[in-house]
């Protein structure tokens, strides 16, 4: 398996010029970095106007590695080669380096790049990506990867140091400027001292040198990568936009709105982040949140990818994104359920209090219902988001998740109502999918003798690592040493728990059966979650059996719009129109266990009709990949009925399937036809694009920018 590196992008307050010079300092040997023994020039070229610098040099690094290996591998250094491409003119330095040695059995590759920061001339930005592929090493591949990923994440920070090492021993010598590259008739006429440092400064390979180096990052490579071939084996937290105009993550930026990350953790965000760049375009979940999962799968890139993918697909699918907008807690719920926020911990956590054994959680259910008692928990949930965002902004430090005081005082056997146990788990189960790490600690207070009985029903259902952030007092326990003043200050302690701070958190209690509704019912409800809140359908697409949805287009010129999310498998979707008139009703509806209704998918096209004849392409298939969030439109040329289609697309990948596997989607959708009418400017401001959301996404523009296709199809853009 390949291992990927991608860095976030790397910023030095300074000219490039003085990076440059800085760079070069560490020529001929380097002290910090003694794993570097030497190098020659391969090749080198040098334009006229010295404004392009190209060096080819291979490069003998030490290895690193335990005794025993090195000598089985019998070698005590490793080759690597190395480009450096400086471009005065442009003010960006490309380095690109490769092994040589063992390079049959393994193969790594790096990229780095210093140029000028796209806000900030007088800065310069470095970026670093690289890859490790071990083809085959005596039986060592798993140790040698391990290895060499971690002391490669070990050894790039310290690239950074080197360079601001030389920078600042460049500025104490006393040197004024470090002047920028300029055409050979305007150098002319400028006046060199003694003081200042050639232009070439930058990067000049030295003839007598027997060290020679090219990146920050290669440096770090070469550290790595010695160890490497011979050990066989190598700004915006929740509101805030990254500095950097292009979507780029700066170190900077991540230390202060996301909190220390190691190199390869840095690098998995930056992967992830780019990958909802090009399947959601437009708009993409906060930085913070997408930490969050990805903290959750232990920054596995495919399951955190995964896990978030689907979560946004539920969020659009209940909106989710407009919850603290739209959802009012009734007169119930403001009065009978016993929770609340109030302050912080120490840490800066907001910090919640839920009187648990005072909440009549039949009562609420028996009043409200199900689905409103969990959209509540659900609008907490999103109301700790903003909190938390708020609190990065305002403490100077990143704060991703809440605290929250769980009181069971007055807990008893009425609590475990099966139907109130059963919303408790599905709860449970929706935070759990939704909402991972936003729980930085859960202090359950006052535990009665039943609460055991309680928690061996609730904890299989909570993940291993959320467990750990609980902390259980019995009896008067909370008020002792290692009890809440541990985690709160004692003037936020709230006064029902021994403190001095009024907690105003409403009591509880019964609720009045007056106001049960008579239509309860305690059977589990039918359907997905607040799928009364859902603009959105969802179908099953199996092999040979695709789904359709037929429109019917009374007046040229309207626009058929789509929004799509693939939930599971891929496909290809189409856009047809029928040249014949056809009926509203289905051809056929392929039925399936486990949809709503039955019916997995519609197909309105029969199997006799054929394109050019029946039915005329008008948006060529696309293949949507598992994952993917598809938004766009087609402004129709032509009266009559149009056909959205998704089919199950088969990647034709040589892998085993068990034979009992189906060939099976999920596609979640909504569509809708826009009158022409209702379009005052030109029908050219519409432009297709991938979608994602609002309220979780750094801010983008909407629907501002126009053009229309080469096919002459016009497409929304957001």
């Amino acid at each position: 398996m390949v291992q990927t590196y991608q860095s976030p992008v790397r910023v030095y307050k300074y000219p490039f010029e003085l990076v440059m010079a800085a760079y070069e300092k560490r020529f001929p040997t380097c002290k910090m970095i003694p794993v570097f023994l030497g190098c020659e020039v391969i090749s080198e070229h040098k334009t006229e106007d010295e404004a392009e610098h190209v060096v080819e040099r291979r490069c003998k690094l030490n290895v690193d590695a335990p005794y025993i290996l090195k000598k089985i591998m019998g070698v005590d250094h490793v080759y690597f080669i190395q480009t450096n491409a400086l471009d005065r003119r442009n003010r960006v330095l490309k380095i690109d380096a490769h092994n040589e040695s063992f390079s049959s059995r393994i193969i790594i590759n790096e990229h780095c790049q210093y140029s000028v920061h796209s806000e900030n001339p007088d800065w310069t930005c470095f970026e670093q990506s690289a890859s490790l592929d071990i083809k085959h090493f005596f039986n060592f591949e798993s140790m040698v990867e391990k290895i060499a990923m971690k002391q490669y994440a070990a050894n790039i920070k310290k690239g950074k140091e080197v360079i601001e090492y030389y920078i600042n021993e460049i500025l104490s010598s006393g040197v004024p400027y470090t002047p920028r590259w300029q055409p050979p008739e305007t150098a002319a006429i400028d006046i060199k001292t003694d003081d200042t440092p050639s232009q070439d400064s930058g990067l000049r390979s030295r003839s007598n040198s027997t060290h020679s180096h090219s990146s920050q990052s290669s440096l770090v490579l070469g550290a790595t990568a010695a160890t490497i071939c011979t050990n066989k084996l190598p700004i915006d937290p929740e509101g805030l936009s990254p500095p950097d105009k292009a979507g780029k993550l700066e170190d900077v930026y991540i230390e202060r709105f996301l909190g220390s990350l190691t190199p390869v953790q840095e690098s998995r965000l930056v992967q992830l982040r780019q990958w909802l760049q090009e399947t959601h375009k437009g708009k993409i979940p906060r930085d913070a949140h997408i930490l969050r999962f990805l903290r959750a799968r232990e920054f596995n890139l495919d399951k955190s990818r995964d896990m978030l993918v689907h979560s946004l697909a539920w969020r659009k699918l209940h909106n989710i994104d407009h919850l603290l907008e739209t959802y009012q807690p009734g007169d119930i719920m403001n009065q009978y359920y016993s929770g609340g926020w109030h302050y912080n911990d120490k840490d800066g956590r907001p910090l919640y209090v839920l009187k648990l054994g005072q909440m009549d959680v039949k009562g609420l259910m028996k009043s409200v219902g199900e689905e409103v008692l969990l959209k509540h928990v659900l609008y907490v949930n999103e109301e700790g988001l903003r909190r938390a965002g708020d609190a990065t902004r305002l403490r100077g430090f990143p704060v991703s998740a809440c605290t929250c005081i769980v009181d069971l005082d007055g807990l008893s056997m009425r609590h475990l109502w099966r139907p109130g146990i059963r919303a408790l788990l599905r709860i449970i189960e929706m935070v759990e999918a939704n909402y991972p790490e936003t729980m930085g600690r859960l202090l359950i207070v006052r535990a009665p003798r039943v609460f055991p009985v309680l928690w061996t029903l609730v904890s299989p259902f909570i993940d291993e690592d959320t467990r750990q952030k609980f902390m259980i007092y019995g009896g008067n326990d909370y008020q002792g040493p290692g009890g809440l003043i541990e985690f709160i200050d004692k003037k936020y302690i709230p006064d029902f728990l021994g403190g001095d701070c009024f907690c105003d958190v409403p009591e509880g209690g019964l609720v009045p059966k007056s106001l049960y509704k008579e239509e309860f019912t305690e059977k589990a409800p039918e359907g997905p979650p607040l799928s009364t809140d859902s603009l959105y359908q969802t179908c099953h697409i199996v092999k040979d059996f695709p789904h359709e949805v037929m429109i019917s287009i009374p007046q040229k010129g309207s626009v058929i719009t789509w929004d799509f999310d693939i939930l599971k498998g891929d496909v290809t979707f189409t856009v047809l129109r029928c040249k014949h008139e056809v009926s509203g009703d289905p051809r056929h509806q392929h039925h399936i266990s486990g949809a709503m209704g039955g019916i997995g998918s519609t197909q309105y096209i029969d199997k006799t009709m054929q394109v050019g004849m029946d039915l005329s392409i008008v948006e060529p298939p696309h293949i949507c990949r598992d994952g993917d969030s598809v938004q766009g439109s087609h402004v129709t040329s032509q009266v009559g009925s149009y056909i959205l289609q998704w089919k199950y697309f088969d990647a034709g990948k040589a892998v085993f399937d068990f034979p009992l596997a189906t060939h099976k989607s999920k596609v979640m959708y909504y569509t809708e036809v826009l009158e022409s009418a209702a379009f005052r400017g030109s029908m050219t401001s519409l432009q297709s694009s991938h979608s994602a959301f609002s309220s979780l996404s750094i801010g983008t523009s909407q629907s501002s920018l126009s053009a229309v296709t080469p096919d002459g199809i016009h497409r929304l853009k957001r």
